[in-house]
């Protein structure tokens, strides 16, 4: 073993301005893959955002252009240019050089913003190959240019201007820094779509002239987050037609709440923001809302004498079935827990929410108490269905699929007890669940075959998910604890959102699998494409969580195998198809296109989708899970004429759909 080197003042590394940045990227965008490279958009977004809700700005424009440059401007105050007193330099260039600096943390510049840490336009500008800056403001202009973080120009342009003010920023990501800078208009969409809703009567404008058909959106909502819902439920039938819609301020603190059930769903969708930033694992503000919904709605069932008997309060649970929320604090000093901002942590936005929430949803269950009724009568409904679950469960005197520890005969366990080293298969069919038995790395690798097509969730209530074979079958050998949808045993009281990470930034849920890798694997086929439908909505409804930690996959069998003299050539696709024949030649090529995994052997199963070393893995990933629900719901739910438009729509660029 080599001896340490000695470690002295010289081994000390300081980093200075923004080489830190470029140093560690990870720490400032989360990733140097595309989650991070859109997030520069967002930074310089939301610093329009801040404007916008100091009540200085209404209007942002965002366009991505040829070589992904990003152009972003507003109509706000524009950025300081006076000279600072402490660095001689003027505002604006110590806001685009320096970590930590802008006019947040003292509540001077903003009473209430997004951005808390200083650090979004700076590490935009230290993360960009190149970045132009030009503000109006008292009068003048002011333009600057900058190289991967540095001024070209010790001190930028200043000429006299008359005219509005404001803010233009032109950045292009360095692609020495990021794996790819093809910007996804998709997810930079939504988030500006988003914006617009939260924001009630702000324009945002969207253009991407990077390819053709260009794209072109402008997103102004009048109704704010009421139309957030509406959205949300366009696909579905609301019990009541319009929204409920709650806005309320009281000390600097601005709540914004809009709710509406749906008949025949059963899941919950329930959104939350703290000054616009999305908190995916809710927060105070989340808990406080749900004690007030339970609380208000117990009240008014026995107001109307809906419910009489005490023990027979309707629990949190009961009224989440159907419920489509948004949720929206602004406040002077959020603290999210950790710089990835999912989660509210300040203990005074709970009692504000809950006595506000009350006070609304009384005003509106009261004004209409018909809306109150059918509210109550949803979750008295979804309340019955847990109760004879409960029941049927101990008549039976024998442990549903969420409780057993016997796992299902047809499981074909691996030896290996160490669920992080383990995978399991979903394998369609028997036939091809015997292959994948044979061919398989017992040591690690678990085969469960499906009969059929399971169960579509998006139809089922609790009961008959339950009651499902396959189902049941299926949650025990994955984990019966990671199924946290299919729980009906939540304490009325309990309105806490449980952390999903623990201290070291590790999933929790990956603690209550079975198998750290869950991979779908079916035939490449309508049927397949189906049956890999509807696993994909089961988790997406009820094992969500085990998407978010990255332990879902979908394998990529191959569809051809090429065959001249002894060699062997597989092509996952026709296009991989042609160029294999290119390679080795159309003459005396023998072509066998598998109809499904049962034709294949063991051994072309282990080399082509079993062998880690060889396979190709599709993990399935939840960037945009609004649109998922979307997707979801027009696909798998009982609406005819949404899935019939979508069909229409997409026609022309889907080879086929089958759900």
């Amino acid at each position: 073993m080599s001896q340490p080197s000695n470690y002295g003042a010289d081994e000390i590394k300081v980093l200075e301005g923004l080489e830190a940045v470029r140093k560690r990227p990870g720490m400032y965008v989360g990733t140097t893959a595309k989650p991070g490279l859109n997030h520069l958009i967002f930074e310089v977004v939301d610093n329009s955002v801040d404007e916008a809700m100091a009540g200085y700005c209404n209007e942002i424009n965002v366009t991505i252009a040829d070589g992904n440059i990003v152009t972003v401007v507003d109509n706000g105050r524009g950025i300081p240019i006076d000279m600072h007193k402490e660095k001689k330099l003027p505002a604006v260039e110590v806001v685009m050089t320096t970590l930590h600096a802008g006019g947040k943390f003292e509540g001077k510049g903003y009473k209430i913003s997004g951005g808390l840490h200083g650090v979004g336009v700076s590490v935009v500008n230290a993360l960009s190959e190149w970045l132009e800056i030009e503000v109006h403001r008292d009068g003048k202009c002011y333009k600057q240019h900058y190289d991967r973080g540095a001024p070209k120009k010790p001190v930028g342009d200043t000429t006299p201007l008359e005219g509005p003010t404001g803010t233009t920023v032109v950045f292009k990501p360095d692609d020495t820094i990021f794996d790819d800078i093809e910007f996804t208009s998709e997810i930079i969409e939504h988030r500006l779509k988003e914006l617009a809703y939260l924001n009630q009567g702000i324009k945002i404008t969207f253009q991407d002239t990077r390819f053709e058909p260009f794209i072109e959106r402008d997103f102004r909502f009048e109704g704010g987050i009421k139309s957030y819902v509406e959205s949300l439920n366009a696909n579905k039938k609301p019990l009541f037609e319009t929204p409920m819609y709650i806005k309320k301020t009281r000390d600097d603190h601005e709540i914004e709440v809009s709710l509406q059930y749906v008949e025949d769903y059963y899941d919950e969708h329930l959104v939350s923001f703290a000054n616009n930033i999305r908190t995916r694992e809710g927060g105070t503000h989340v808990s406080g809302f749900r004690s007030a919904l339970t609380r208000v709605m117990n009240s008014f069932a026995r107001k109307y004498d809906l419910i009489k008997d005490k023990k027979s309060n309707l629990a949190g649970a009961d009224l989440q079935e159907g419920l489509t929320a948004v949720i929206s604090v602004k406040l002077p000093n959020p603290q999210f827990e950790g710089q990835t901002k999912t989660k509210l942590g300040n203990s005074e936005i709970k009692g504000i929410v809950d006595s506000m929430v009350d006070e609304g949803l009384t005003d509106f269950v009261e004004t209409n108490p018909k809306f109150g009724r059918l509210i109550v009568n949803k979750a008295m409904i979804a309340q019955r269905v847990r109760d004879a679950t409960r029941k049927a469960q101990d008549l039976a005197r024998r442990k549903t699929a969420l409780e057993s520890t016997t796992l299902p005969g047809k499981l074909a366990d691996c030896s290996n007890r160490n669920p992080a080293n383990c995978e399991v298969f979903l394998v369609e069919g028997d036939s091809a669940g015997g292959s994948a038995k044979q061919g398989r790395d017992r040591n690690f690798q678990a085969i469960m075959p499906l009969r059929g097509k399971v169960l579509n969730v998006e139809k089922a209530r609790l009961d008959k998910i339950l009651a499902n074979e396959e189902i049941k079958s299926l949650i025990t050998a994955i984990g019966p604890e990671a199924i946290s949808g299919l729980s009906f045993d939540r304490d009325e009281n309990d309105t806490e959102d449980k952390p999903k990470f623990d201290e070291n930034g590790e999933a929790l849920i990956l603690k209550k699998l079975r198998y750290h890798k869950i991979i779908i694997m079916t035939d490449a086929d309508v049927d397949g494409a189906h049956i890999r439908t509807l696993l994909l909505t089961f988790f997406f409804r009820y094992a969500k969580e085990v998407i978010e930690a990255g332990a879902l996959y979908i394998a990529q069998p191959p569809l051809f195998l090429v065959k001249k003299g002894s060699a062997k050539h597989y092509a996952y696709n026709e296009k991989e198809l042609e160029t294999v024949l290119e390679k080795v030649g159309r003459d005396k090529s023998v072509i066998q296109r598998y109809k499904g995994l049962g034709e294949m052997n063991p051994d072309q199963l282990w080399e082509t989708t079993l062998d880690p070393a060889e396979r190709s893995l599709m993990r399935v990933t939840l960037d945009d899970g609004e649109s998922a629900d979307e997707i979801f719901t027009i696909l798998m739910g009982s609406e005819v004429d949404p899935r019939k438009a979508f069909i229409e729509k997409y026609a022309k660029t889907v080879r086929w759909i089958d759900v």
